[in-house]
């Protein structure tokens, strides 16, 4: 299930082989509706990371959500799952764990919200969008969406920069509590 309220989007699914390469196109497909081709690549290889590392390492299930959030000056994209432990990002060199390093060296910013009473996590990383983006781009802030009274709808949460010296951030404020997701893809947004 998709909707699309403006520069939002989200998948529930279940983190298996076949499911990610489902949402990588989804979200593939989104930035071209938003005119943001420019980041397909960095944003796809991004969630696929994530993706993977919910596969790999995620206890008690592969249930997750993919989060896809456009602001006027930044995409963030967020993959929420039901294991509270936090990843750790490994050096360019490891034999193995290297996803985060890649999500590191391809984003602006990247991090780990813990989830809301130890329910899980949310790691994202952001991207620079440029100012002009298309017809599904959300409206700048003193616009309301067309047929709205206010700015079309609730805002999505802040995202937390990086940390000191290029380390990300390990811990930021709690995610939204969000419940896990039937098997298979259902995207909203």
């Amino acid at each position: 299930m998709i909707s699309k309220p403006r520069g939002h989007c989200t998948v529930e699914l279940q983190a298996l082989p076949s499911r990610i390469g489902q949402v990588r196109r989804i979200v593939s497909a989104h930035l071209r509706y938003w005119r943001l081709d420019a980041l397909i690549d960095a944003a796809a290889l991004g969630v696929t990371e994530l993706l993977s590392n919910v596969h790999r390492h995620a206890e008690p299930d592969k249930n997750c959500t993919v989060e896809i959030v456009l602001l006027p000056d930044r995409l963030t994209v967020s993959v929420h799952d039901s294991d509270p432990r936090v990843p750790r990002a490994h050096g360019a060199s490891a034999a193995r764990g290297r996803g985060l390093s890649v999500v590191a060296s391809l984003s602006e910013s990247w991090g780990v919200r813990e989830g809301t009473g130890g329910r899980g996590k949310s790691v994202w990383f952001s991207l620079r969008a440029p100012v002009a983006p298309g017809p599904g781009a959300p409206l700048p802030a003193s616009a309301p969406a067309p047929g709205t009274k206010g700015s079309g709808g609730a805002a999505p949460a802040a995202v937390p920069s990086s940390g000191a010296a290029g380390t990300p951030p390990l811990a930021q404020a709690p995610a939204a509590a969000r419940e896990p997701a039937a098997a298979g893809a259902r995207a909203t947004g």
